[in-house]
């Protein structure tokens, strides 16, 4: 039962991940409800009121600005999604394993499209999404490339949601809509995290969560199970 955000945080402390929003795909979410959806108990918990205790669209932002345990991004079935920082490991070695960003696009694993976005932000640090299309040469008419590629570099962990940012004039007063802020997945954990990930065998990383899935759906099916967790 979540009635705000302090207990959607707490919730997401203990099952250690989260679809974003909505569970259509019948593996696990905290708010199991979709935006044109009533909730299946009596909750003030609603999507896109703004409010900020009880609006789970503010709450995607505000974790990010006020914690360092909780990683948001499109992460499943190329859906937003949340992962703690205790779960990430596991994530990251089911997924990832102990290659690097070089290796996997040598190995044909990462797209060139990809690769322009993810060059831009290893280069230049935690980059609002305007700022990423304009340094990696994406005009208006490659936004279908352009969103894809940024999907795929968050389904595979190389890039994910560090905040959000404004535009700036040239006297640095920031103008017009909240832009996404992305960071390396490196960045963002730090060497800690990865390096746990490295010492995880792949199988066994795909079976603590399958494990961990279950005690929270045991309805949920092992073929999309499996799509939650590899991505």
């Amino acid at each position: 039962m979540i009635y705000n955000y302090n207990d959607f945080v707490s919730e997401l402390l203990k099952s250690g991940f989260s679809m974003g929003g909505g569970n259509d795909e019948g593996v696990f979410a905290l708010i199991s409800w979709s935006w044109n959806e009533a909730p299946p108990y009596d909750t003030p918990v609603r999507w896109h009121t703004g409010d900020f205790d009880t609006d789970p669209w503010e709450w995607r932002m505000r974790i990010l600005e006020e914690r360092n345990d909780v990683a948001y991004a499109k992460l499943f079935f190329k859906k937003s999604g949340y992962i703690t920082k205790e779960w990430y490991p596991y994530f990251l070695a089911a997924r990832r394993g102990s290659g690097t960003f070089a290796e996997d696009y040598s190995d044909g694993k990462i797209s060139r499209c990809a690769k322009r976005i993810y060059d831009v932000v290893y280069e230049n640090g935690a980059l609002p999404l305007h700022a990423i299309k304009q340094l990696a040469g994406f005009s208006a008419e490659d936004k279908g490339k352009f969103d894809g590629a940024l999907c795929e570099l968050q389904m595979k962990m190389h890039l994910t949601m560090c905040g959000r940012k404004q535009k700036a004039s040239k006297t640095g007063e920031e103008y017009g809509w909240h832009s996404t802020v992305f960071c390396t997945a490196d960045d963002f954990f730090g060497a800690e995290v990865f390096d746990r990930a490295a010492n995880i065998r792949a199988a066994d990383a795909t079976d603590k969560i399958m494990e961990q899935i279950l005690k929270l759906n045991s309805f949920a099916e092992t073929k999309q199970i499996l799509k939650f967790i590899k991505g």
